[in-house]
């Protein structure tokens, strides 16, 4: 018998069983693979929304809360495991015109959110390496961005030195569930016992809780591809018609990214690979003769407008949910693991925990579906 089973080894729910370990609860992390293999892995790390002014507040929220505590987090994890995270605050451009208007009225809200309007001059100044022909952009000199596969290894590392159980390759097939109460986990190697499951599954939440009432999560297909150039070639994230280019410290440049329906199916496409190159040479035309390095997809857990679910299952005692943060789970992941912490421990919630709250209507319509 354990304090807490934390279903889930992405970032959402290996962040959930850190500072819930660190409230004083024993806890047990699973994974149906290796931890943090799948969408956290795959991720850009900008730790924005993108085209943050068009997400309703609960997204920006927690994104904010986020944001705030990025920094310290990312020295904390360097400090206590030795793996740098590499957060960087080195701004994102958009170039999409006709965003000012929009993204200032967004920013007034968010006395925070730090935006500037360039105009050609000050938008070439801004990153040198831009293609000619860009007249203006919005400038968002505070946001940053991590390296996903690094941040997951120091997440990994600081639970394994914190004496948190982790147990990869171990599938949970269902729940027990005693009187209304969530007495543990069924998986191939038997059950295991806990006062408290936490499901934070990514994509496959919605299929691990559908016996029992499951939120509306979906996966979503993203692609990418990754560039291999010399360190200093570009300086700025940059975001233009919905394509992205993310220059990392050793002068990789990230590209994408897609949105595909496809159900559970993470191939790879040569069409994807060739938009990204095409769009980013676009954008920076240097970026034309470098390698590919890599090319590669993963699966986000799409949810309705993005926002996540977060909070007790409506149904079943003991129960949580940390599931549905569709593009934005790094960016939302300190402050929506802090929100499931206060409620699972009784704290005053750090936010307002009602636009994250699960719905019983939703699961009315899946279980309708499933028989």
């Amino acid at each position: 018998m354990t304090d807490c089973i934390v279903v889930g080894g992405g970032l959402i729910g290996m962040l959930s069983a850190r500072m819930l370990h660190d409230q004083g609860l024993d806890v047990t992390l699973l994974d149906r693979q290796e931890p943090g293999q799948e969408a956290s892995w795959a991720g850009g790390g900008i730790l924005s929304p993108l085209y943050p002014w068009r997400f309703p507040d609960p997204v920006t929220h927690l994104a904010s809360l986020t944001q705030a505590a990025f920094p310290s987090f990312a020295d904390e994890l360097l400090q206590e495991t030795g793996e740098d995270p590499q957060w960087t605050q080195n701004g994102l451009l958009v170039l999409d015109p006709g965003q000012w208007d929009v993204a200032q009225a967004w920013a007034r809200r968010w006395p925070d959110v730090q935006l500037e309007a360039l105009d050609q001059p000050a938008v070439h100044g801004c990153e040198p390496a831009l293609a000619e022909g860009f007249d203006q952009g919005v400038w968002m000199p505070r946001v940053a961005q991590v390296r996903n596969p690094r941040l997951m290894r120091a997440l990994q590392h600081s639970l394994v030195r914190r004496g948190v159980d982790i147990r990869p390759r171990t599938p949970v097939s269902g729940f027990r569930v005693r009187s209304g109460r969530v007495t543990g986990v069924i998986t191939e190697q038997g059950e295991l016992l806990a006062e408290r499951v936490v499901v934070a599954g990514g994509a496959w939440t919605g299929g691990l809780l559908l016996s029992l009432g499951a939120p509306p999560i979906e996966p979503v297909r993203g692609q990418m591809i990754l560039f291999r150039g010399p360190p200093g070639l570009l300086s700025r994230m940059v975001l233009n018609d919905d394509q992205y280019i993310i220059p990392r410290r050793d002068g990789h440049v990230l590209a994408g990214s897609s949105l595909e329906r496809v159900g559970f199916d993470k191939s790879i496409t040569e069409a994807a690979a060739q938009t990204f190159r095409e769009a980013a040479a676009r954008l920076v035309p240097a970026l034309a003769d470098l390698p590919i390095e890599k090319h590669w997809a993963g699966l986000r857990p799409g949810s309705p407008q993005g926002i996540p679910y977060i909070g007790p299952h409506p149904e079943v005692e003991g129960l949580f949910v940390n599931a549905g943060h569709y593009r934005n789970g790094v960016v939302m992941s300190i402050g929506a693991c802090r929100l499931l912490t206060d409620l699972i421990m009784g704290h005053a919630p750090i936010c307002d925990p009602s636009p994250y709250r699960i719905d019983r209507a939703d699961f009315s319509v899946r279980r309708s579906n499933a028989n």
